[in-house]
């Protein structure tokens, strides 16, 4: 349970150390790139934009055009602002990870280390599995 202490009491049962001197921590570079190779990047991007076409196609009334379209805005500037920091900082370009180096040495994650497989499966899992409900949802309103 909780008990109400006085300020009294708190100082005569407190330590205080005044010999620390207390200094704000440095804080480290950030890094904006994901250095895996630029096709998974491609192949994300291609599946989300794949699964907006898939539903602007299959569900083309006047009323969805603003929609999709603002959702193709928001798509571009979340792959196209990713990319700018990419390109912009020459440091971050230089850690991209070829595709050769991602076969030879694959990704060591917090969990062990991952083949190339299974760090395209892991990076495409969500992306595909949507383009994938969008052409089932397509194909159901077509058939009914």
């Amino acid at each position: 349970m909780s008990k109400y202490s006085t300020r009294e009491l708190v100082a005569d049962k407190a330590i205080v150390r005044e010999e620390i001197a207390i200094s704000a921590p440095a804080v480290p570079e950030a890094d904006r790139s994901f250095n895996l190779p630029t096709g998974l990047y491609v192949a994300t991007a291609g599946s989300y934009f794949a699964f907006l076409g898939i539903m602007s196609v299959g569900f083309s009334t006047p009323g969805l055009i603003l929609p999709i379209g603002i959702m193709v805005v928001l798509l571009t500037a979340f792959f196209g602002i990713a990319t700018i920091f990419v390109r912009t900082d020459p440091a971050a370009r230089a850690k991209i990870m070829r595709l050769g180096q991602l076969r030879s040495r694959g990704v060591m994650t917090h969990t062990g280390r991952l083949s190339m497989k299974d760090v395209a499966i892991q990076m495409l899992i969500l992306p595909v599995l949507i383009v994938m409900w969008g052409l089932t949802v397509v194909t159901i309103a077509a058939l009914v």
